[in-house]
C-alpha cells in the first residue's frame, strides 16, 4: 500500500493507537513539507507515545518552518505533563539550534524535579551553541547525577567556550572511565596547552577507550 498524506493523515484521526504511532513512523516516507504540516497535529496528541514519537521527528522536520517549529516545541517543553515528551521537546530544540529557546530551557533546568529533563536539556545547550549556557554547564557539572556530568562535559566541549578547560581537567581523575572518555573527546575539541596536556596524561589511560580518544584528539590538536 502506498503511503500518502491522505493515508497517514486518516490514521492519526484513528481511535487506536497503533494506529497514530504508525502514522507518526511513516512520516519518513512522505516529503518533508507534508510531514512536518500533519506533525503539527501529532505532537498535540493525546498519546504521550505519539507526542514524543512526533516531537523527535520535528529534530529534521522543523527546518521547514523554523518559527513554527521553535512555538510548538517549547509548547511541548514548558506544558507537556510527559517529562519524557518534555526531554524530547529540549533534544529537537537543540538539533535545530533554536537559541530562541534558550531561556525556557535554562528556567525549566532550574524547575524541573526530573533528572531525564536535566539530562536532554544539558545535552541540547551544547547542540545550541549559545554562549549563555556557561553558567547552567558549570553547575550541571557540579550536579550529583553522573549522566548529567557527563552530557555537561560532552556540551562544554560542542560550546567551545575556552573557560570550560579548567573545570573540566580535574575530571582527569574521575573514577567513571566513561567520564574520562568524554573528557579526552571535549578537551580535543577544546584545544588550548593545559588540554594538551592533560590529553598526554589521558593518552597513558588504563582502559583503551580513553587513551586511543586521547591520542586522537592529541593528533588533531
Amino acid at each position: 500500500m502506498i503511503t500518502t498524506p491522505e493515508s497517514v493523515r486518516q490514521l492519526l484521526s484513528s481511535e487506536d493507537l497503533g494506529d497514530r504511532i504508525r502514522a507518526v513512523n511513516q512520516f519518513r516516507q512522505l516529503e518533508p513539507a507534508r510531514a512536518f504540516d500533519l506533525a503539527q497535529t501529532a505532537i498535540s496528541d493525546s498519546s504521550p507515545r505519539v507526542r514524543y514519537a512526533a516531537v523527535s521527528q520535528m529534530a529534521s522536520l522543523g527546518r521547514q518552518d523554523l518559527q513554527i517549529a521553535l512555538t510548538v516545541l517549547r509548547e511541548r517543553l514548558l506544558n507537556d505533563p510527559e517529562p519524557d515528551v518534555q526531554a524530547a521537546a529540549a533534544d529537537s530544540l537543540g538539533g535545530l539550534q533554536l537559541t530562541e529557546a534558550f531561556e525556557d530551557l535554562q528556567h525549566l533546568y532550574q524547575t524541573t524535579p526530573e533528572w531525564l529533563v536535566k539530562f536532554s536539556i544539558v545535552a541540547a545547550l551544547g547542540e545550541l551553541g549559545d554562549r549563555r549556557s556557561f553558567e547552567l554547564l558549570e553547575n550541571a557539572l557540579s550536579a550529583g547525577e553522573e549522566l548529567i556530568r557527563m552530557a555537561a562535559i560532552s556540551s562544554f566541549g560542542e560550546l567551545g567556550d575556552l573557560r570550560a578547560v579548567p573545570l573540566l581537567v580535574p575530571h582527569a581523575a574521575h573514577a567513571d572511565w566513561q567520564i574520562r572518555y568524554r573528557l579526552a573527546q571535549a578537551l580535543a575539541r577544546l584545544g588550548g596547552q593545559e588540554a594538551r596536556l592533560t590529553l598526554e596524561r589521558l593518552a597513558q589511560d588504563e582502559v583503551q577507550q580513553v587513551a586511543d580518544a586521547a591520542k586522537t584528539g592529541l593528533q588533531s590538536a
